[in-house]
């Protein structure tokens, strides 16, 4: 059996390479190593993955069906795919959203025909906390109706959609994945804790939006591996929605208090609030973990000086 990881080269498809990879499980890897951020990253990630037999790597697009459709064709036995591709960035969604409609909507649409075509029998791909929006349920639950402010949440609303639909026309198993704040080691530099690592090494200035007052249900990822690797998809014919959090959310004050206790913190600039961004993240995880029987979540110190010392060795 061999297992296809669109966006391979990503901060989480990379993570889950490496999981399947070290259970000798036969990977397929699809990532066009755009340059939304650092190609010398993905270049770093996609090195370490090469070094295992037992990964394939091909340099694709996903909007472009004929590239996506060939490696079908020459992999027989994919039974099971992750999509992680896909333009990332809340705020860049703000600034370019047709990038978002080409790589999250007509890349997700290639993926769905593939699975209708080559008879796929999983799918799980990436949702985002973002399609809760501004809703003040918390801890929110995946039965709350989801309400996305900006065009990259819509976006992952659409895909979830499309996928409850395909599933049952075509008779295959999706699971979206709805990820909150992930961070850790080879994590995305256009995220939080990474921009402060780098002002901080670099000995520039951090920019502070909404003078820190955002709450966010960090999870490491690590956790976020572990709990999608141990998801039961066993319901045929169906789109089946995860939220992949800690339910324990944390104020960035809090975060830049950890932080300041293994490293000294840049100057920071105090910013109003960005109009595409979200007050507030906390994910009820009761789903997902009675699905998984995972509960021993690391700890955010632990996690975070992770983090840290991987920076330091890399300086990315």
């Amino acid at each position: 059996m061999k297992i296809l990881i669109t966006g391979v080269a990503g901060f989480i498809g990379f993570h889950l390479t490496q999981n399947l990879l070290k259970k000798k499980i036969k990977v397929i890897g699809i990532d066009n190593i755009n340059n939304y951020y650092s190609p010398k990253l993905k270049k770093l990630r996609l090195e370490k993955l090469k070094k295992n037999k037992n990964f394939i790597f091909y340099k694709k697009d996903i909007t472009k069906f004929i590239n996506l459709e060939k490696i079908f064709q020459d992999n027989k036995n994919i039974f099971v795919i992750y999509h992680f591709a896909a333009q990332a960035g809340v705020r860049y969604s703000v600034v370019n959203p047709k990038k978002y409609f080409q790589s999250n909507i007509i890349g997700f649409f290639n993926i769905l025909q593939c699975c209708k075509k080559y008879k796929i029998k999983k799918l799980f791909y990436a949702s985002s906390s973002s399609v809760y929006g501004d809703l003040k349920k918390f801890p929110l639950d995946e039965r709350l109706n989801t309400k996305p402010k900006n065009f990259y949440a819509l976006s992952k609303k659409i895909n979830e959609d499309m996928a409850e639909i395909y599933s049952k026309l075509y008779k295959f198993t999706a699971v979206g994945l709805r990820f909150f704040t992930v961070f850790g080691e080879y994590g995305r530099p256009d995220m939080f804790i990474f921009k402060l690592l780098k002002c901080s090494f670099k000995k520039k200035i951090f920019k502070l939006n909404n003078f820190g007052n955002h709450i966010r249900d960090f999870t490491y990822i690590k956790d976020a591996i572990n709990l999608v690797t141990r998801i039961k998809a066993e319901n045929k014919n169906s789109n089946q929605i995860f939220n992949v959090c800690t339910n324990r959310p944390l104020h960035l004050k809090k975060i830049l208090r950890i932080i300041s206790n293994y490293i000294k913190l840049p100057k920071i600039k105090q910013l109003n609030l960005q109009k595409a961004d979200i007050l507030k993240t906390h994910g009820n995880n009761a789903k997902i973990l009675k699905n998984t029987g995972f509960n021993k979540f690391t700890d955010i110190n632990e996690a975070i000086k992770n983090t840290i010392s991987w920076f330091k060795f890399y300086n990315i």
